[in-house]
């Protein structure tokens, strides 16, 4: 049968999902440092401390240690370096965004029953931007061994290929697709023409060095609004709960670029190819958190806080094409395009996030100042794609179980008072979700910033700057190399409070 190259009018296509990986389940997994600039200053630990929005989100009791009717909002700019090696060649890419990180506001009730130990009630609204998915990533560099042939081949290996000569993109699942992708462009070859045929060979001149280039930029959110309720108990216990509702919407953009100067015969051989993939994911969820602070003495405080998995339904649309470019000997250049113009629509799935429990110390120092030290842990192997029955979630979360890991996460910050001038300064630390540790490796932050209080309005700046390593490959089969990755993020907030 002879290959054909084509292109069919724009249009979307609808099937199971069968395209999400390990990535996709951390991406709405980890928390990022977001919230007011006081709590990004003193680098999130505010488990114990309550008063500020963002320790709402942190510990739902914490709204009852307010005073006074206050509202807040908060802008920040994200500034995200990657600094990339791939096979021993550096290249950096960077992305700047500006957004709105928070919101919110809460209202205090106080108990007018002076002989009742319940003193005091509040209920706050507020939103925080979790995580801010603007990133940009640029790797290039020359592999010794490794063609992007090898992706399409691990996906046509055991593919009949009557199936691939006759059927067409949209009706074929994702791995199927892969494989369609790589025969129709000339990458992969069949051993021989029978249509029973289920083995296939590289059609990328051989003898290795290979010249690679990976673009990646996504961009997008993934909001957090809390309904929050919180008491006070003589005021030495503060108790309170969150109802949270989440929506994401995330869209992530990649072109994988291969070249070669192998030598050449009298057959067609790729020698130039350029792979685009175009992902977007969309939706909601909910999750719970409970959360107390008890006030052991005038110094010493201690908290303690539960937020349960978050249980999203999601939504995903992908698109791909390809472009090849075939060479001999003699020097022809026949291009070859294959462009579905099609968008899967894969049907909704569910994904079931890790859980977290946050232990929380703080020490006052009267009205001079304060430390504070939380400690939280999340095992990141719980998390789930649903439905289990689905054979191809299943094996993935078997892979989330056996590649993912318990982590922990320590956050220090402190606090200093001149008049009504404020200092701060945090520290982050936290564990990689992979049992390797290399994948994803440790994070490591600092923070400062400084407020002052005008009376009924405050005025918070921070700095927040942290910094992690990662090496994760361009595919999840076939072309596994990936390149070193150094990200680092510096954060700057600004947060305007009024009390009413």
């Amino acid at each position: 049968m002879k290959k054909y190259l084509f292109l069919l009018i724009t249009g979307f296509t609808f099937g199971v999902a069968q395209s999400q990986e390990i990535a996709d389940a951390l991406r709405y997994s980890q928390d990022n440092l977001n919230g007011t600039a006081r709590f990004k200053a003193m680098s999130g630990a505010f488990g114990a401390l309550g008063g500020d929005f963002s320790s709402i989100s942190l510990n739902p009791a914490g709204s009852a240690v307010f005073s006074n009717n206050q509202f807040g909002i908060t802008l920040t700019n994200s500034d995200v370096k990657n600094n990339s090696n791939y096979f021993g060649t550096s290249t950096t890419d960077e992305d700047n965004s500006l957004d709105l990180n928070q919101a919110g506001g809460v209202f205090v009730f106080n108990n007018k029953n002076s002989n009742s130990d319940w003193r005091k009630f509040s209920l706050a609204i507020n939103y925080e931007n979790t995580n801010n998915y603007a990133n940009s990533t640029f790797s290039a560099g020359t592999n010794p061994n490794n063609s992007i042939a090898n992706y399409f081949l691990s996906y046509a290996n055991g593919v009949p290929l009557n199936i691939l000569d006759d059927s067409y993109y949209e009706e074929l699942d994702h791995g199927t697709q892969q494989a369609f992708l790589g025969y129709q462009g000339f990458v992969i070859d069949p051993v021989n023409m029978d249509p029973d045929n289920t083995e296939y060979v590289s059609n990328v001149a051989e003898g290795g060095n290979y010249y690679q280039e990976n673009v990646m930029y996504s961009e997008g959110y993934n909001g957090k609004l809390s309904f929050n309720a919180a008491t006070s108990y003589q005021d030495k216990l503060y108790i309170g709960i969150n109802l949270n509702s989440h929506f994401t919407d995330f869209r992530r953009s990649s072109v994988f670029y291969e070249d070669n100067s192998n030598p050449l015969d009298s057959q067609y051989k790729v020698s130039k190819l350029q792979f685009n993939n175009e992902l977007y994911t969309y939706g909601s969820g909910f999750s719970f958190q409970l959360g107390a602070i008890a006030k052991v003495t005038n110094k010493v405080r201690l908290g303690l806080a539960y937020e349960s998995p978050t249980w999203y339904d999601l939504n995903d649309e992908f698109s791909q094409k390809i472009i090849a470019v075939r060479s001999n000997a003699d020097g022809d250049l026949p291009k070859d395009v294959v462009d579905p113009r099609i968008t899967n629509v894969y049907a909704p799935y569910r994904l079931q996030t890790p859980s977290k429990l946050t232990g929380s110390f703080a020490y006052v120092f009267g009205t001079s100042g304060l430390i504070s030290i939380d400690y939280a842990i999340k095992d990141y192997s719980n998390a789930k794609f649903k439905p289990e029955n689905d054979s191809y979630f299943s094996s993935l979360n078997a892979d989330l179980s056996n590649t993912l890991d318990n982590s922990g996460e320590l956050r220090i910050g402190g606090e200093y008072k001149i008049n009504k001038l404020s200092l701060r300064a945090g520290y982050r630390y936290e564990q990689s979700p992979y049992k390797n540790s290399s994948t994803i490796g440790d994070l490591k932050g600092y923070s400062g910033g400084l407020g002052y209080n005008f009376g009924s309005t405050k005025v918070d700046l921070a700095y927040a700057y942290a910094e992690r390593d990662a090496q994760q490959g361009f595919f999840s089969q076939g072309l596994t190399d990936g390149p070193k990755i150094n990200s680092i993020n510096n954060i700057v907030s600004l947060t305007l409070l009024f009390e009413l």
